[in-house]
């Protein structure tokens, strides 16, 4: 097992990243130290989680040049601080098993923050819990496994949940999902999709992260069935099911991305140009 050095991100490294036409990819904020999940206000202010030092950055730019002006500004502290969700002027902010809201206030920072869940699932081996609000107006929250692969012992781990925007209600969206932490609706289609994490030590390549179709009420696999049909050596399903069955009851992966790359943020691009999306009948 090795570990890549890190490397500064200079404009001449980013210079060689690939991005589509009209698209560029340059130095936005720097010195940030280890920046989780941003979140993007409809005045375009950014709001950037800080899971390490347990707070949340308020990143403005002002004279449009391009560049935050300045280092950020803490609006709020809270340990564990990582999701992150903009809806109807409040800031929500999930930590392991909490989420709180704030309202927003005229100059960027938030006001007196309120807790509306306390009693999300316990993390274990995945405590990134993330936010999004979706079309429906209910607030969608990330809970990953406890675990690499497990018989997990409450049913909303490992889950996408759907809650009331006041935090009293939610109920599990769909399963199978070892650590979906991005996610989001296409602009026209209205489909929810997620990049879900995949099981480790089964090989290098092995097993390939997983762009997902999510839909109500459905299995993603995890933790005995892995991309487009693969089983884990590793596991046992509960009861009396087999893994065959486990895997006649699940869906299998969209399409497959590099292994272990272990995708934090997705969104789709909702310019005028926004099109359905089109993808392969069958994975590959």
């Amino acid at each position: 097992m090795f570990k890549p050095d890190k490397v500064q991100p200079t404009q001449a490294r980013l210079n060689g990243l690939k991005a589509p036409p009209g698209f560029k990819v340059s130095i936005f904020a720097e010195n940030l130290k280890n920046a989780r999940i941003i979140a993007v206000a409809p005045d375009g202010r950014i709001y950037v989680s800080r899971r390490d030092t347990g707070d949340v950055l308020l990143l403005e730019d002002r004279d449009g040049d391009g560049r935050a002006d300045g280092p950020g500004v803490k609006v709020l502290d809270r340990a564990g601080a990582h999701g992150l969700a903009i809806h109807d002027g409040k800031l929500y902010v999930a930590t392991v098993k909490e989420v709180f809201v704030a309202p927003l206030q005229a100059d960027g920072r938030v006001g007196e923050p309120k807790l509306i869940i306390g009693d999300l699932p316990d993390a274990g081996q995945h405590p990134n819990r993330t936010l999004a609000f979706g079309p429906d107006g209910m607030l969608y929250i990330s809970a990953g496994s406890t675990c690499n692969a497990c018989n997990e012992s409450n049913p909303e781990n490992a889950t996408l949940l759907r809650a009331s925007a006041d935090g009293q209600s939610r109920v599990i969206v769909a399963s199978g999902l070892r650590n979906t932490i991005g996610f989001d609706w296409h602009p026209a289609t209205g489909e929810l999709w997620g990049m879900d994490h995949g099981i480790d030590f089964l090989g290098d390549e092995i097993q390939p992260e997983e762009l997902n179709r999510i839909e109500q009420g459905k299995r993603y696999g995890w933790p005995h069935v892995w991309g487009a049909g693969g089983i884990n050596p590793q596991s046992t399903p509960p009861g009396e099911i087999t893994k065959e069955q486990w895997k006649g009851d699940s869906v299998p992966m969209t399409l497959g991305y590099k292994a272990h790359a272990a995708p934090m943020q997705m969104v789709f691009f909702k310019g005028e140009d926004a099109s359905p999306l089109s993808l392969p009948a069958t994975p590959s």
